[in-house]
């Protein structure tokens, strides 16, 4: 192929990734159910779209999600709630990076699996297929839980439309079986400019209104019935995940008061106390020890 048709190919490909985003799904062979508790979702190079078994399920207990009880306990009511088959809502969990959200869904999966839940991961671009995912699950006596991780829109994505549709009025309703729980770093969903503050008015009286603007940018995120704030951890919460993670792989007290200075400065050099930052310093910090020559 020359130099002058490599560019153009290019351009071709990706015009035909996007005419096949817009392609309706194909969702008629189910997966083996039976093949595990978690399942991911994607769409195939031809358009259509399939549901895989998750062979390797994340192990995550809810003890191993620490310093989060407020968030964990509205997480677990609600699921609880949801295996039980009473009413429970939709959860979008948003804040701080690498401080729990994520985790805290894998962790309920393991914990309510034995009562029939299981997990459906979908990535936000393929969010389009939503109604035929939840069509396919609707007549299943599992409970599904479709996890969307890292959840945010640009400017009119095809996904933000379907997902909106779905959560709340959509003239087909959502199977009683299944819930959309989501994580993001954005509360709304959607970036927010300064000239979006531009749309407000003003009444007479001194009241303050959002404009149109705004208000279809918060439209997403009050579809989520329950919403669930994390924070950053201060040092101390930090440490305590540090030691939570050393005793897991095995260290002692003793162990876990002696590598405190190492993971404060792994936490500096990262620039962030998280969870996540924690769990990585841990095994670290396990690896390194079991490594130095013994005396």
């Amino acid at each position: 192929m020359s130099d002058g048709l490599a560019p153009l190919m290019g351009r071709l490909e990706a015009l035909v990734s996007r005419v096949e985003r817009l392609m309706p799904s194909d969702l008629t062979h189910a997966p083996d159910w039976g093949a595990s508790v978690a399942f991911r979702y994607s769409r195939r190079r031809n358009g259509f779209g399939r549901l895989e078994p998750v062979r390797q399920v994340s192990a995550l207990t809810l003890p191993d999600v620490c310093e989060v009880d407020a968030q964990k306990d509205k997480i677990v009511r609600n699921t609880q709630r949801f295996v039980s088959g009473q009413p429970a809502n939709n959860v979008l969990l948003t804040g701080a990076r690498g401080t729990g959200k994520s985790s805290l869904i894998k962790a309920c999966l393991n914990a309510f699996k034995d009562q029939g839940l299981r997990l459906i991961e979908v990535d936000k671009a393929d969010l389009i297929d939503l109604p035929d995912l939840i069509d396919m699950v609707a007549d299943r006596p599992e409970r599904f839980i479709v996890f969307c991780d890292d959840l945010s829109f640009d400017e009119g994505e095809s996904g933000y439309k379907a997902l909106k549709s779905i959560l709340d009025g959509s003239v087909s309703a959502t199977s009683a079986n299944v819930l959309i729980y989501a994580t993001s770093n954005r509360r709304h969903l959607l970036p927010e400019y300064m000239k979006d503050n531009l749309t407000y008015t003003h009444t007479d009286d001194g009241e303050v209104h959002p404009g149109e603007v705004i208000e279809e940018k918060i439209s997403l995120s009050e579809r989520f019935g329950l919403w669930v704030s994390f924070y950053p951890f201060s040092q101390d919460e930090y440490l305590a995940i540090v030691g939570q993670w050393l005793r897991h792989f095995g260290a002692t007290d003793a162990d876990v008061a002696a590598a405190r200075p190492s993971a404060l400065v792994w936490a500096l050099e990262r620039g962030s106390r998280s969870g996540r930052v924690a769990y990585q310093f841990a095994k670290d910090h396990v690896t390194s020890a079991s490594a130095e020559p013994q005396g």
